[in-house]
């Protein structure tokens, strides 16, 4: 049941945005009592969390593969896994439908991809920080985890509002990040 309502759930956010999406809409989708719904996740916030959770491990499994086992070149390889989540974002509907609406500036699932801790940062900061320190055992935990944080905000910023071509970007992402550990 819990599958379903989430694949209503996106299907109904990719169609319409967040923004337009009821927990009777999505029980009505998923062809589950709007009581099941509100059992299984409290509310409509705990709904979007769970989705934004699922998806998020969905595509850090693909910068997972991105950084391991990675090009020799650390650049290269952090170049690789930013260019992938720049590029892949736009083929995943859920993460497309909700940066397109952010773009056009509304969107209440956004604030799950851009200003809540979790799922998003805590879960991309902590892949980033595991693979800096792999890749530097000797930097100190600070800067690893400095650079972690910048290398995940600046590309999720670049997620909403891009600036450059996605190679462009993840070239000058990679750049700017790995100067902190130098």
């Amino acid at each position: 049941m819990r599958q379903r309502v989430l694949d209503a759930a996106r299907d109904l956010t990719c169609e319409a945005g967040w923004d337009q999406v009821s927990l009777s809409a999505v029980a009505a989708r998923a062809e589950v009592s709007r009581p099941s719904v509100y059992k299984e996740f409290g509310n409509r916030a705990g709904l979007g969390r769970a989705l934004v959770v699922v998806e998020t491990q969905q595509f850090l499994a693909g910068v997972t593969d991105a950084f391991y086992p990675g090009v020799p070149d650390p650049h290269d390889c952090l170049r690789a896994a930013i260019l992938h989540v720049l590029e892949e974002a736009d083929g995943q509907p859920l993460i497309r439908a909700v940066i397109e609406a952010a773009r056009k500036g509304s969107d209440s699932l956004l604030p799950y991809l851009t200003a809540r801790a979790d799922p998003v940062f805590d879960a991309g900061r902590a892949l980033v920080q595991g693979w800096l320190a792999a890749r530097y055992p000797q930097q100190q935990t600070e800067s690893v985890e400095l650079a972690a944080d910048v290398i995940v905000r600046m590309t999720i910023s670049h997620l909403i509002l891009p600036s450059d071509e996605p190679h462009l970007t993840a070239r000058r992402v990679a750049t700017a990040a790995l100067r902190l550990l130098q």
